[in-house]
């Protein structure tokens, strides 16, 4: 496994065009100052040991060790063991909706955006816990199994979109019977199942799915997306909206009473979410209330540093800028380098 030690120095490379664009306008205005004493081509035969080329390899050369030294600052690193770690957690199988009715815009940015954000922020405060993934909408698979990795879990909660669900609907259901098969066979560790829906189009008994979640010890937390009065759903990238077969624009609202009921079939927490982080507090607190376990997770245990190599380079490369001159050699005046 590769990674930085360091990735915010990285961007010191934005530094780069700017060190490229000010070397340019230095050339630029250095040969308006020539112009100024004459023909350029008869200037250069009264110079002959002065090379512009090599002025401009030294400078790219410079500009090469810039680069690469920002690598070496950054700390490159290269994964050299994998090994199984004990940790002190909790098991999260997180069920996202994503019908269509949750690219409503009642709460900003839409539904599911906000859905999105608030779980990569819960899943920044996550150290030691487990956390897994699944989609639904008319149906539901699972997108991330349970894992201790958290940068996968971003990734892959970011490609999130509605198309990846083909039927629609809100088989919340499904979502909660997949849920259970998803958790890891250490009986030992707490659970819970965290759905995020806005109610639409409920399918399936979600409630009977919740109540026999609960008798295995397993809590059903729902937050509910979305506002009573609802919103319309856009489509064609939002300046047209979804209409029914009548040409009538389709108004979905939040079904919170489902919701709710699902969370107390569950034996779990309600939570509504809206354009404030109260929601998100309200579920950390929950989680963190929760029996901590002994989880097993494989991690990247020692990380060799790579940063030696690329320190050569630069070194080299210095070197060769430095002994580089602007002139022409006398006793190399015969080799055509940069010619």
């Amino acid at each position: 496994m590769f990674r930085f030690a360091n990735p915010e120095y990285l961007y010191l490379l934005f530094v780069l065009p700017v060190l490229i664009a000010i070397y340019i306008y230095a050339v630029i205005a250095r040969r308006k100052a020539i112009k100024k004493y004459g023909n350029p081509d008869l200037l250069a035969q009264l110079m002959p040991e002065v090379s512009v080329k090599r002025l401009n390899t030294k400078y790219w050369i410079f500009i090469a060790a810039i680069s690469i030294l920002v690598f070496v600052i950054a700390g490159p690193q290269f994964g050299s063991k994998l090994e199984t770690v004990k940790r002190q957690g909790v098991e999260i199988m997180v069920c996202l909706d994503v019908s269509n009715s949750m690219m409503s815009e009642d709460v900003s940015p839409n539904r599911l955006e906000r859905a999105k954000n608030m779980l990569s922020r819960m899943t920044d405060s996550f150290t030691d816990d487990k956390v897994g993934l699944i989609v639904f909408a008319g149906d539901a698979f699972t997108q991330l199994p349970i894992t201790a990795d958290y940068i996968s879990a971003k990734m892959f909660l970011s490609s999130i979109n509605p198309s990846m669900v083909s039927t629609q609907g809100t088989a919340i259901g499904a979502a909660i019977t997949l849920a259970m098969r998803s958790f890891t066979p250490n009986e030992s560790s707490s659970k819970t199942i965290l759905i995020i829906t806005d109610g639409e189009n409920h399918e399936g008994d979600a409630i009977k799915a919740a109540v026999a979640a609960a008798e295995k010890n397993v809590k059903i937390n729902v937050v509910s997306i979305g506002t009573p009065q609802g919103a319309p759903i856009p489509v064609s990238g939002g300046s047209n909206y979804l209409k029914d077969k009548e040409g009538n624009v389709v108004v979905t609202q939040l079904n919170e009473q489902m919701c709710q009921e699902i969370a107390a079939a569950g034996k779990g927490i309600y939570v509504r979410a809206d354009n404030t982080n109260s929601a998100l507090r309200t579920l950390q607190n929950e989680i963190d209330k929760m029996d901590k376990a002994e989880l097993d997770g494989k991690i990247y245990s020692e990380f060799d540093e790579q940063f030696h190599t690329l320190a050569w380079i630069v070194l080299a490369l210095l070197l060769i800028e430095l002994l580089m001159l602007e002139r022409k050699n006398r006793i190399f005046r015969k080799v055509k380098l940069f010619s």
